[in-house]
Order: C-alpha cells, then sequence, then structure tokens
C-alpha cells in the first residue's frame, strides 16, 4: 500500500496551511509584543523625564498606568504630580 500523489499533495496543503496559520498568529502577538514593550518604553521615559529617575514607587505604578490606552494615560503622566500619580494608580494594584 503506497501513497499516492494525490495524498501526498492534500498532506502537503493541508502542512502549508497549519504551518501559514501558525506564523501568522506568531507574527501578530510577535507585534503586539513589541507595541506593549514601546508603550512600557513611553511611560519610563515620560516619568523619567518628569521625576528625574525611576524608583521603585513609580516603578510599581506602571503596570496600571498601561492598563489604559494612551491617549488615557499620556495627560495624566503630565500632569498630575508624582504623588498624585502613586495615589491614582497604586490603588488600582
Amino acid at each position: 500500500m503506497g501513497i499516492s500523489p494525490e495524498n501526498d499533495n492534500e498532506d502537503r496543503e493541508e502542512l502549508l496551511m497549519n504551518l501559514s496559520q501558525a506564523y501568522l498568529e506568531w507574527e501578530q502577538e510577535t507585534v503586539e509584543r513589541g507595541k506593549e514593550q514601546g508603550q512600557r518604553q513611553v511611560v519610563e521615559n515620560l516619568l523619567a523625564c518628569r521625576f528625574g529617575s525611576l524608583d521603585s514607587e513609580l516603578q510599581a505604578i506602571i503596570p496600571s498606568v498601561l492598563a489604559l490606552s494612551p491617549s488615557e494615560f499620556t495627560p495624566m503622566l503630565m500632569q498630575l504630580s508624582r504623588e498624585e500619580l502613586i495615589t491614582r494608580f497604586a490603588t488600582q494594584n
């Protein structure tokens, strides 16, 4: 019982479709990870520029800040005082 060329082609097509889908999923995850890292870098840079450095209190609020969209967190990071930011975002952890 041998493998017919027709079955071999079907198997190859199925394998290619599966690999294509896996690649697309990997690519999407990679793009999302890159966006998240970029947003984190923006938040860290804004905080460091405003307050001189990122101490442990400021670092602790970053995950809560990142839960917001950039259009929501940017004005807060630019306008609120260090104490207001810590109070606002530390309570969300």
